[in-house]
């Protein structure tokens, strides 16, 4: 998987975004939610003015053991997450443009989240390396990625430290990719997004990193882990971070990249998957697609 080449440049075009975390509602069968987000709830969000990128990423739910070394002077904290979703835009007036129309996927929230958390980066995240050939992937993760959570420490100085742990981390052969979200505070008195499903979030999760790294494999992640590289790192966490949580992902989708739909973000992930693997060339055609575009 790891490449000689850095796609990284990709990301380049969102320029402002925010970077959500959800669980399913209460009693909905995972297999089942993962399909309706993905099937129904993706499709309609894809075709939103103004969204420049539009990607889910599925979590395991039974995998949760020793993906990542805590550290000494550090909690482990403990949270239930299904997913994860980043939004994207070009611009602010284009963020703007889809804030505007998305009431309409307030209704649809209500059937499959019993709580979600939208964390705002106004000025972006950061992708510091991506060798990883596939820029729209709709599929099971041919990677071994993780979304690490940090908790800020009160007085630490998270942003700075994680910036500089990103950019050892990604300099390591190991880390096929890596990227960096440092969103701003989350506000229980002004939770996002405006919708009727829960969103005030616990006090561990109010001032957060994350870092997505994705690794050819587990053994991979395991020799970087155990490493001198990684052990200097991690020497000054415990002076910025509180806490740390660490997810599996298991799938990831791509509805929207580069302010155009995907062939799953018009006509959803499952039917994707099943025109890549009959090889439908005919429905990429211009005239095909257009008869599922937004308006």
């Amino acid at each position: 998987m790891k490449t000689d080449f850095d796609f990284g440049s990709r990301d380049a075009a969102i320029r402002t975004q925010t970077y959500s975390i959800v669980r399913r509602l209460k009693g909905l069968p995972h297999a089942l939610f993962a399909q309706y987000w993905r099937d129904v709830h993706a499709p309609l969000c894809s075709r939103l003015p103004g969204l420049g990128f539009y990607v889910q990423h599925h979590f395991s739910t039974e995998r949760t053991a020793r993906l990542w070394p805590v550290g000494e002077g550090v909690r482990q904290l403990d949270i239930e997450l299904d997913g994860a979703v980043e939004i994207g835009f070009s611009s602010v007036d284009e963020a703007a443009r889809f804030i505007e129309s998305s009431p309409i996927l307030f209704g649809d929230e209500v059937n499959v989240f019993g709580w979600d958390a939208a964390y705002s980066l106004p000025n972006g995240s950061k992708t510091f390396v991506d060798n990883d050939p596939d820029g729209v992937p709709n599929r099971v993760d041919r990677l071994y990625r993780l979304h690490v959570y940090f908790s800020e420490r009160p007085n630490g100085r998270l942003g700075p430290w994680l910036t500089e742990f990103a950019t050892q981390l990604s300099a390591q052969p190991e880390v096929v990719k890596l990227r960096l979200h440092l969103p701003e505070p989350f506000d229980n008195a002004h939770p996002q997004p405006p919708s009727p499903v829960p969103h005030d979030v616990i006090d561990d999760m109010l001032r957060i990193g994350v870092i997505e790294i994705g690794f050819a494999s587990a053994l991979d992640a395991r020799r970087l882990f155990e490493s001198d590289v990684f052990a200097n790192a991690v020497a000054s966490q415990a002076t910025h971070v509180q806490a740390v949580a660490a997810v599996l992902v298991t799938h990831v989708y791509t509805f929207v990249r580069d302010g155009k739909p995907t062939m799953a973000g018009l006509r959803g992930s499952s039917v994707a998957e099943v025109i890549a693997s009959i090889g439908a060339t005919n429905h990429a055609s211009e005239q095909v697609q257009r008869m599922f575009v937004r308006a």
